[in-house]
């Protein structure tokens, strides 16, 4: 650092026009987290960094810190993922992702593991096409172990049978219980199948390179992605617009918890 100014590497989850031609972008750095950055002139047609002040756009960016404010000197971009940005449906989910990443990502400590989760997530989605209600699912659910909100999957909570018996994610708690099981006070209880079970302990836990290694059917899928979103709301406090977003270019029968 030089005078106030730096380096770093950083991907933009929000982006909000204000005044005639600036931007403030919510950030994800690597060493400091989430930071809010003042892009002046940022939307002017002879800015020469408006295509790393995108959101998703992930750069190299050089800084100025004047009190709790960062101001942009540079950009030079690194990725834009236009494999996500030419299909709609793809960038609405890359976009729920950003949301979701800005809701649960505040210390420089969690972006650590959390920024190359988020950048793998828009690699799997727009590179390597990967199947996005899977990816959804997978990011989701580590992103939430990341960020210090796993929930407890080694048994039931109740009878410790690591082998459960009709299973069922409580996501009030966070726990998982068999069917005929009862936690007091237990909230909303979501049923998964035995192979929803094993994916989830496999997201939690697997290598980050190997996260998207996994395959569930179409139905055990559908159930472990819902009782993420759920899981999400009642532990976040919380919707997201952009999720909403997304469901409106699914099928019907597709858009609702």
């Amino acid at each position: 650092m030089d005078n106030g100014t730096f380096v770093t590497a950083g991907l933009v989850l929000r982006e909000t026009e204000t005044k005639e031609s600036d931007k403030i972008l919510t950030v994800l750095t690597p060493e400091l987290g989430r930071i809010s950055v003042i892009a002046k002139g940022a939307r002017s047609r002879r800015s020469k960094y408006t295509a790393a002040c995108q959101l998703l756009a992930y750069g190299e960016m050089t800084l100025r810190r004047k009190g709790e404010w960062y101001y942009l000197a540079e950009a030079n971009t690194i990725e834009l993922f236009d494999g996500v940005r030419q299909d709609i449906a793809r960038l609405a989910l890359a976009a729920y992702f950003a949301e979701l990443t800005e809701a649960v990502c505040q210390d420089a400590m969690a972006a650590a593991d959390i920024l190359p989760l988020l950048l793998n997530a828009l690699y799997a989605l727009g590179t390597l096409e990967k199947d996005p209600l899977l990816v959804k699912t997978a990011f989701v659910w580590r992103l939430m172990e990341a960020a210090g909100f796993a929930p407890l999957t080694d048994g039931c909570a109740v009878c410790g049978r690591e082998t459960l018996e009709a299973p069922m994610l409580d996501v009030m708690q966070g726990v998982l219980r068999c069917g005929g099981c009862r936690i007091p006070g237990g909230g909303l209880s979501l049923p998964l199948t035995d192979g929803a079970v094993q994916a989830l302990r496999y997201i939690l836990y697997c290598p980050p390179k190997r996260l998207y290694g996994f395959a569930l059917d179409a139905a055990g899928l559908r159930m472990l992605d819902r009782a993420a979103e759920a899981f999400c709301a009642v532990q976040l406090e919380r919707s997201f617009r952009t999720l909403d977003y997304y469901k409106a270019f699914l099928p019907t029968e597709d858009q609702d918890i």
